[in-house]
């Protein structure tokens, strides 16, 4: 029996043109189009391999700045964008109309405007000519076009606001009112200049987005996500509900590979919710476990979504930051969900659908998950010393004996991968059969060095992201290149079909990377414009007082509002867009409005805010491409799928407003292994009771009674904090003229909490709390006293003058992480805020939580218990 029927067939050809359509643009052609755009992305991915790699330094040759790259990039992707995706829905993929042909040429020029003409631009700075102008407002008019066809009409339509709201200032009622813009300005400020369309949007697009994106396609080609769905059926598909857990820990894996939401479901959802359905979870339900389960793939780290790499330059922070604060919401986000489906299969009475192979008792599981665990770490700390080791002892050397070592594993572990058959490309739907575990996890460890080199370079030698992933794709390129040719010379087969086959993959490879890329270095383009238009009219000076009126100065008003205009953003915009428009307008209202009311809110919290609702549109109806991919394959209504899809999706929604009040759930301000430990444990609890109150279900159905307590052990959980602030002051308030003292006394990663008070632009006397980490530098680390605080408060970017018992803010130094979180330059410092030392730990509050849940549990069971006696007694009888 075929493992797939004709009409699956068609359905997965309709799937991936879906794909296609969405991820890469639909055409397909052949002849000298289909030419020009094979070569053109590959040759784009090529240019962005040079611009990210050291080799221009090297040989110093080929060297571009930020500027001419973005404009080279921009370009690209407009000509791209233009030869990929046909003008409408109905317009035929397979040819390319001469217009369009024109429009590509037009475009790119357009684009590359700033690189073609960048010497003769930076002669005569703010005096464009007649020439420039004319260019920029035929760029600006593409732009918007190749972003209809690219992104949808919503995101194009949204542009066109923003330039109309340029040219309506004066016209507009007061809340909203500016003095408006020519149209020689407009189109300057936008073409000519970084401070529009080529601003830092597009700046990220070319320094890492780009990279990592093509880092995904390649690892996709070369099989690596094929291999993550079989290790994921290997050791999950025997549970209750297997192909739902699988589904949840594939999706979870496989966001290392494909960082859309669409990409993700189409791949692992072609086999787990036809499975999912044979198992007994319905349509509705598996297209909505797999569309939950897909779209978190965004958020899991080390390889997230676009817009985590914007966080860096809006944020302030390394790459590494934005992983190490994503890491702990994002993991307890994928164990609820992994619950849920669990808490669904008890409901439904789902059993396991898949052999477990031998019977083993439960000491025997625990110890072959033991083992596996310890062998892991093992292995992950063999590999950090003996890297550490070497470079203590070889020096200079080190990196080429470290390669050795690296090819030395790679060889080996292809010869293992040789001695046995290849892993299924497929999953069989009519009579599944689980993979040995083993045998399949090391089919395809080698697909784990691109990774930990990706890591390695990140963690341990503190690279920049993006080159970071330049060594990972590196290393992707050469085990592309040489895994085939070596397995089959190990095999002793033909080695020249597999080079031959090797080279196509990775060319491949490339030219999916740059097509993943083209609507994505459009949306950062576009986004630009919007934010362009931000900046030229002061529309974001005036997003505070606008938000205060709506949320009649509530933070969790505030919240809700823009959790709202997140969601209502992404029914026409992508992630990517979604988040650099809330990031520009209302993550600084956020935190400045906090400030006002005396809460501390670290910054990368509102952008982590704006980032987990700006995934959410991917499944809420009507709109949500993710459910409408899953509603396709379960062969359900889309509408019902995305409903089903946002009751589960509760877990992830819920989990912003609860890290903006504390932080410590983005693993800030979290000191020691034991704080580490308890945040961890406290935070996992938490999100699966929620799980459970929202499902109305643990061991049995709940009572509203046991679901007000799920509800309340999970605040409590998740909130310890608030507990314990209606007993006792968070801060105690010392002197300014304690400051600088407070500053040199403070641990190595100490964070500056102070209440400010001084007057804004509009001449308004204001108070407010804000705080910033003043890191203890290795160069700075022998100064003492007034020396060491004035050290580390430069290098948090602020110059205080202390003067007796007052303090004054001299200067907060531009981009630094103090001008971000609010600091103002001539305030004055009232109050320095420390840790209250006669308050109790918040985690004692964990104790009643936790016997909360233990009544709970144990009254679920003794009604179980009694349910099951009941049904037992008429067979007794």
């Amino acid at each position: 029996m075929s493992t797939i029927s004709e009409t699956q067939e068609q359905a997965n050809a309709h799937l991936e043109q879906l794909v296609a359509d969405v991820d890469r643009g639909g055409r397909d052609v052949a002849g000298i189009a289909g030419a020009v755009l094979f070569g053109g992305a590959v040759l784009w991915s090529l240019f962005q391999l040079w611009f990210a790699s050291p080799l221009p330094f090297t040989f110093s040759f080929g060297i571009f700045n930020d500027t001419e790259a973005r404009a080279i990039h921009l370009g690209i992707a407009m000509f791209l964008g233009y030869m990929a995706y046909p003008a409408r829905k109905s317009s035929p993929r397979d040819v390319m109309p001469w217009h369009d042909w024109v429009l590509a040429i037009i475009a790119g020029l357009c684009g590359s405007y700033l690189f073609l003409m960048y010497n003769e631009l930076a002669m005569r700075p703010g005096i464009p000519t007649t020439m420039d102008i004319t260019v920029a407002a035929i760029g600006l008019v593409l732009l918007l076009e190749v972003t209809r066809r690219s992104l949808g009409a919503p995101m194009a339509i949204l542009g066109m606001v923003f330039i109309a709201y340029v040219f309506l200032g004066p016209w507009l009622p007061d809340a909203l009112a500016h003095r408006g813009a020519s149209i020689e300005r407009l189109v300057s400020h936008m073409w000519l200049t970084t401070e529009g369309v080529y601003g830092v949007a597009l700046g990220v697009s070319v320094s890492y987005i780009f990279i990592f994106v093509l880092l995904g396609s390649l690892l996709d080609r070369c099989g690596a996500g094929n291999y993550m769905m079989q290790v994921s059926f290997a050791l999950l598909g025997h549970l209750r509900g297997g192909p739902a857990k699988v589904a949840v820990v594939s999706s979870a894996v496989n966001g290392l590979v494909s960082a859309s939401s669409v990409a993700n479901v189409v791949t692992g959802g072609i086999f787990t919710i036809p499975l999912m359905k044979r198992a007994g979870y319905g349509g509705i339900r598996a297209g909505a476990i797999e569309t939950a389960s897909s779209v978190n793939g965004q958020i899991m780290p080390p390889v997230m979504g676009a817009a985590a790499f914007l966080m860096i330059e809006y944020v302030g922070i390394p790459y590494t930051d934005v992983i190490r604060h994503a890491l702990l919401p994002a993991s307890i986000s994928y164990i609820a969900l992994f619950y849920i489906v669990h808490i669904e299969a008890l409901k439904l009475g789902i059993q396991p659908m898949m052999g477990a192979g031998k019977p083993r008792t439960i000491l025997q599981k625990m110890a072959g998950w033991g083992m596996g665990i310890a062998g892991t770490l093992i292995v992950m700390g063999l590999i950090y010393w003996i890297g550490m080791g070497v470079q203590a002892v070889a020096g200079a050397a080190a990196i080429w004996i470290l390669l050795g070592i690296l090819l030395v594993l790679y060889v080996w572990l292809l010869y293992v991968a040789a001695s046995h058959p290849d892993l299924s490309t497929e999953i069989s739907i009519t009579n599944p059969v689980r993979p040995e575990p083993w045998p399949t996890v090391r089919a395809g460890l080698y697909y784990l060095i691109p990774i930990g080199i990706l890591v390695w370079c990140l963690a341990i030698e503190n690279l920049s992201a993006g080159l970071s992933a330049f060594w990972a794709v590196v290393a992707m390129l050469f085990q592309m290149l040489t895994q085939r040719p070596l397995i089959a010379w190990f095999r002793k087969q033909q080695v020249a079909p597999a080079i031959k086959k090797g080279v196509s993959e990775a060319i491949l490879g490339l030219q999916e990377g740059a097509r993943n890329m083209i609507g994505i270095a459009i949306a950062c383009g576009t986004a630009g414009l919007i934010v362009g238009a931000i900046t030229l009219t002061g529309l974001g000076l005036r997003m505070t007082s606008f938000v205060e009126i709506i949320s009649m100065g509530s933070v969790l008003a505030m919240l809700f509002f823009t959790a709202g205009v997140c969601l209502i953003l992404g029914l026409g915009m992508p992630t990517t867009a979604n988040y650099i428009l809330m990031a520009t307008l209302m993550a600084p209202v956020v935190v400045e409005l906090g400030a006002q009311s005396g809460l501390v809110i670290p910054l990368i919290a509102v952008h982590m805010f704006v980032f987990y609702y700006g995934i959410m549109a991917d499944i809420t109806p009507p709109v949500g491409l993710a459910t409408f991919a899953a509603a396709a394959i379960s062969g359900e209504d889309p509408i019902k799928t995305g409903i089903q899809g946002v009751t589960y999706a509760m877990r992830t929604a819920v989990l912003p407003f609860m890290f903006i009040f504390n932080p410590m759930l983005l693993l800030i301000d979290v000191t020691g292994w034991w704080e580490l430990f308890l945040v961890v444990s406290g935070a996992t609890i938490a999100s699966l009771t929620f799980a459970a109150a929202t499902m109305g279900w643990m061991r049995i159905k709940a009572t509203v009674i046991e679901i007000a307590l799920l509800l309340l052990v999970t605040f409590a959980l998740f909130r310890p904090d608030w507990f314990m602030n209606q007993l006792y002051d968070k801060y105690t308030a010392e002197p300014a003229s304690q400051l600088l003292q407070i500053v040199a006394d403070m641990p190595a990663k100490g964070r500056l909490v102070a209440v400010l008070k001084g007057m804004n632009i509009e001449g308004d006397e204001l108070e407010k709390t804000v705080a910033v980490p003043v890191p203890l530098l290795p160069e700075a680390s022998s100064a003492t006293g007034d020396s060491a605080a004035q050290q580390r408060l430069m290098a948090a970017g602020l110059t205080v003058m202390a003067f007796g018992d007052q303090a004054q803010i001299a200067s907060v130094r531009f981009g630094s992480q103090a001008r971000r979180a609010g600091w103002e330059q001539g305030w004055d410092i009232a109050q320095v805020l420390v840790p209250n030392q006669a308050r109790p730990s918040e985690f004692w509050v964990y104790i009643p939580a936790l016997a909360l849940l233990m009544l709970v549990w144990f009254r679920q069971g003794g009604r179980e218990q009694r349910r099951r006696i009941g049904a037992e007694q008429p067979s007794v009888a």
